[in-house]
Formats: structure tokens, C-alpha cells, sequence
């Protein structure tokens, strides 16, 4: 398809106070290429300035951890936990602000789904509850996950508090903003899903109750660094280890959700399909889509994800008001170009999986593109 009109994505954005020159954010995509110890390295911060000079309006980090107990999940993960961590992550963020582009650091707490922690050799989530699938060989695991401990009120505070320290070094990096992780199966959706939490405190129970360590992370960072600094929150109702799973109270249970990460001091909503195409995943009763009910409960600007990447969808996304921006994974890999490639009107070439074969690192990408080159 070649694009012939102006498209809406192309549009300056605004997330917040945050203006970005268009729509199209950059997906966060776990690239496990951080050094062992998490310290961003000069060719992550390279990889991130190719999406700014690219022409993306906001780039979203791969999740980060954010302490040195229970939250990290792969080996070579990024943390934003040392002095160390910090600096690095200024070289990134400075990177992408000379190449014009926006970037916010996503912070991630992996909980049960943890499958590489050097900090500890056990995991920990809302209940011990052994999670569905087995660890995924991309990002260096295998075999079956084991059972989570139940995290005590201690463990709880220590996850919520390593949240806000890595928010605070996030902006002494540089970032403008924060994204905080309640999506794809990792911790604070492990709370928010109803058979990884079976806990009988004010935790578990009713979705007000299993949304409620979300919200108050939000709310603790949002208490830290102010009413003016950008921080979103990515919800989702797939998960990387359970592709079907859906709210089961459906538009009642995105509803609360959504209403109570805006009281927290959201300041943008994220809705994730774990790589699904968005209307695989979208779709709610009464001709409802996710994102359109976050825009409409909220009133904060929504970034739609799941096969972005095509321009007549991401169009019909954004013009029908389903979303305020999209956010592009896969497509941007192939094309850190993209949002020039649509202003020309170039269709996107497909995905080839071998991009992530046998891991998903920055050095798999690189020898794919040099051999795609010389195929060429």
C-alpha cells in the first residue's frame, strides 16, 4: 500500500507536558545486551539514537529493573539501580535528545516470571503460584518456571520503594519520564490477574483490590518527583506467558482499572497486545475497544499497540479515536526509519524472525541487517 494523504500519525503528539513531534513511539522490545552487572552499554546507547534520528516522536526503553532484590528478569538485563546504571543511561538519553527525539525508561519488576537474577537465585510474586508455559529460551531461559515465594508486606514495600529510586535516577539520567510495567504477565499484572493472585489480604480479592500495588506505585513516584514529570503506566490483558488471557470482568474490570491508575497520577495510559495484531485484543462488549475506554475513562492520552506498523491500521486507530498515539515494535526493528518511510508513503517490509534468532540481543539484529545488506 502506498500512503497518498498526510498521516494522522505524523501529527505532533502531546503525552502530558511531554510534546513529541509526532505519534509514533518506539515499543518497549527486552534486548538483554546490557553488560552482566546492567550497565547500559555504548551500543545500547547507539541502538536508541538510531530510533531518534529515524524520526520517532518518543522512544520507550526496554523494561528496566528496578532494584537489586526480586525485580530482575533476564541476564544482561538494564537496571536503573547504581550511580553506575545512571551515568550510562545519561549517555542514552543524551543521544536521543541531540537526535530530536523523546525517551522514557520503562521500569519493570519481573516478580515469578523472574528467569535470570544475579541478586537472587529464588523468585517472588503475589501467591505461590506456579506460572503457566516454561521459561522462554529467547531471553536465555528453559525448562518449567518454579513457584514464586507469596510476598510478605516487607517484600511488597521493598518492590514499591525500588520503584521510586529508579524513577529518581531515571531523571537525574535524563529521561523525560518514566513508563511504570503493569503489563505482560510480569509483577504488578501478576497481582492484577486473578489466578496469580489468590491472596486474601488488601491485595487480592475484587479487581479494586488487585489493582491496588499498581496504583500505589504510581502514586508513590508521582508523590517523589512532582505533579509535572511524566509517568505512564503499560496495562495489558495478555501476558508473555498466556497469549488468551482477558480481563474476565471485561469493560467492568478495564474500567476500575483504568480509574484508579488515573487517580494514582498517571500520565499516560499504554495498552499492550504481547504481539498481537490490536483487534485481536482490543475488542470489549458493546462494540468497545481497551484503548477506546482508557481515553474515554481517563481522559489521558493513549498509546494503542499490536501490528502498529501497518499504516492503514494505526490510521483507522488514531481517526476513529481509539488511541492518541501507537506505539510500533517489531516494525521498528526492521525500519528504525519508519515514521520518514510513512512521510514518503514506502510500505513497511515484513518482519523476519530471524532477527531475534537465537536471542533477542543488539549483536542478532546487527549480523541480520549485514547479512540482509548482502543479500541485497
Amino acid at each position: 500500500m502506498t500512503v497518498t494523504t498526510a498521516h494522522p500519525a505524523l501529527e505532533p503528539g502531546l503525552v502530558g507536558g511531554l510534546r513529541t513531534s509526532n505519534r509514533m513511539a518506539v515499543a518497549p522490545m527486552t534486548r538483554v545486551s546490557a553488560a552482566p552487572d546492567g550497565t547500559p552499554t555504548p551500543e545500547i546507547a547507539e541502538y536508541y539514537a538510531e530510533f531518534a534520528r529515524g524520526g520517532f516522536g518518543l522512544i520507550i526503553t526496554e523494561g528496566v529493573y528496578t532494584d537489586a532484590a526480586y525485580s530482575q528478569g533476564y541476564l544482561n538485563q538494564p537496571g536503573l539501580v547504581s550511580e553506575r546504571h545512571t551515568a550510562a543511561w545519561r549517555e542514552v538519553t543524551t543521544g536521543v535528545h541531540e537526535a530530536g527525539g523523546s525517551i522514557v525508561a520503562q521500569l519493570m519488576h519481573a516478580g515469578a516470571l523472574s528467569q535470570g537474577n544475579p541478586y537472587r537465585d529464588d523468585t517472588a510474586g503475589p501467591s505461590a503460584v506456579v506460572p503457566q508455559g516454561v521459561r522462554m529460551p529467547e531471553y536465555g531461559g528453559h525448562g518449567p518456571w518454579p513457584a514464586p515465594k507469596e510476598m510478605s508486606p516487607a517484600d511488597i514495600k521493598e518492590a514499591v520503594d525500588g520503584f521510586v529510586a529508579a524513577a529518581v535516577n531515571a531523571r537525574q539520567a535524563g529521561f523525560d519520564g518514566v513508563e511504570v510495567h503493569g503489563a505482560n504477565g510480569y509483577l504488578l499484572d501478576q497481582f492484577l490477574t486473578d489466578y496469580t493472585n489468590q491472596r486474601e489480604d488488601s491485595y487480592g480479592g475484587t479487581v479494586a483490590d488487585r489493582v491496588r500495588l499498581m496504583a500505589e506505585v504510581v502514586a508513590a513516584i508521582r508523590a517523589e518527583v512532582g505533579p509535572d514529570w511524566c509517568v505512564g503506566v503499560r496495562v495489558s490483558q495478555t501476558k508473555v506467558n498466556d497469549f488468551r488471557y482477558r480481563w474476565p470482568g471485561g469493560a467492568h474490570d478495564a474500567e476500575v482499572i483504568f480509574a484508579a491508575l488515573t487517580e494514582a497520577g498517571a500520565t499516560y495510559l499504554h495498552v499492550a497486545s504481547e504481539g498481537r495484531n490490536w483487534l485481536d485484543s482490543a475488542q470489549l462488549e458493546r462494540g468497545l475497544t481497551v484503548t477506546g475506554l482508557a481515553r474515554r475513562v481517563s481522559g489521558l492520552p493513549v498509546i494503542a499497540n499490536g501490528g502498529m506498523h501497518d499504516p492503514e491500521l494505526s490510521a483507522q486507530v488514531l481517526a476513529d479515536g481509539h488511541a492518541d498515539l501507537v506505539s510500533i515494535a517489531r516494525g521498528a526493528l526492521v525500519h528504525p526509519d519508519l515514521p520518514r518511510r510513512l512521510a514518503e508513503g514506502r510500505e513497511p517490509e515484513r518482519f523476519d524472525h530471524a532477527m531475534l534468532s537465537p536471542m533477542v540481543t543488539l549483536d542478532n539484529v546487527r549480523r541480520w541487517r549485514l547479512a540482509a545488506r548482502a543479500d541485497a
